[in-house]
């Protein structure tokens, strides 16, 4: 009974830390996209003109 216990609030705690990352990993993607893609239009435009 003391295995079900332990590996049960094992499982909970891995879960409860992989909705932490990727509520995490999400924030930090969308904030940093559109600076990662505005430098890519830069880099277009300029190439482009000369």
């Amino acid at each position: 009974m003391m295995i079900f216990i332990l590996a049960s609030g094992y499982l909970f705690t891995v879960y409860l830390l992989l909705a932490l990352a990727k509520r995490t990993g999400t924030k930090t993607v969308s904030t940093s996209f559109p600076s990662s893609t505005e430098g890519k239009h830069k880099q277009e435009i300029s190439v482009n003109s000369q």
